[in-house]
């Protein structure tokens, strides 16, 4: 007879192991990389960052390189105009007197926009010249062949009372830069068809926009009678601001006429003939 079979004497097969998992942890696969929320601050602040940087590189280029370019321009134009004056008279240089030449030519103020004059200004550069011209709207002050504009209803070149001019600081050729730096007795000459005007630097005045009485034939005196014959440059300020005027006024000390040429400091920085 057969006995009972046995379970436990059975044979259990036989357990087996993957050799490429002995000993080693399962690893993972390799992490998602979670990208990072758009939010609308996020961008609002990149394009004020890129609008604050482009919006710098046009100052730079409005207030320097474009300065530059005009300055050179209007520099050009005015020495142009000025030999052509020049050209058109017969040089005499032997004076008309052995007192000088006179009481000074003064001219009639032409239309607006016309050139008329030219300005030079040693402390402001050897190659400084402007040209002056009827009026002071952008028309003239932005110009590329002007910038320099005279007050319409002051004075012209040597006349009695203020012949009164203006310009930019520091845009659109920056005419009068450096009028801060002007110092007592420095030369301003002033050329027309009929001939040069001899100026000397007196003293720098800031006033508000509003002050027009500054440029009246006798300044901060429009009901006074004018006995001098004087200049009156002005321009913003500060640099890069319209907050005030800065006025740099000058007196009036010689003439002579195109046929006896410039004055001699004046024609030692103007090119040979």
């Amino acid at each position: 007879m057969f006995g009972p079979i046995r379970i436990d004497s059975m044979t259990e097969p036989a357990k087996t192991e993957v050799p490429a998992l002995r000993g080693r942890r399962a690893q993972r696969g390799p992490k998602a990389r979670v990208r990072p929320r758009v939010s609308v601050f996020g961008v609002l602040g990149e394009l004020l960052i890129t609008g604050g940087v482009l919006v710098l590189l046009f100052l730079g280029w409005q207030l320097w390189w474009n300065d530059a370019v005009m300055a050179a321009s209007q520099s050009r134009a005015a020495e142009s105009i000025s030999q052509g004056w020049v050209d058109e008279v017969k040089p005499d240089p032997a004076p008309a007197a052995e007192t000088g030449y006179g009481d000074p030519v003064v001219a009639t103020a032409p239309a607006d926009q016309s050139a008329f004059a030219v300005l030079y200004v040693p402390r402001f550069g050897d190659t400084y010249k402007r040209t002056i011209a009827e009026g002071t709207g952008t028309n003239v002050l932005n110009s590329p062949d002007l910038g320099i504009g005279h007050y319409p209803g002051t004075q012209m070149p040597g006349e009695v009372g203020n012949f009164a001019i203006a310009s930019h600081r520091s845009a659109n050729g920056g005419g009068m830069h450096l009028i801060h730096e002007l110092q007592l007795g420095d030369a301003i000459y002033v050329q027309t068809a009929d001939g040069y005007y001899t100026y000397r630097f007196r003293d720098l005045e800031y006033v508000p926009p509003s002050a027009v009485e500054a440029i009246a034939p006798v300044p901060h005196d429009p009901d006074g009678t004018a006995v001098d014959r004087l200049i009156a440059l002005t321009t913003c300020n500060p640099l890069f601001s319209t907050a005030e005027r800065i006025i740099a006024y000058g007196v009036y000390e010689s003439w002579q006429p195109t046929s006896a040429g410039p004055p001699a400091e004046l024609a030692a920085l103007l090119p040979a003939a």
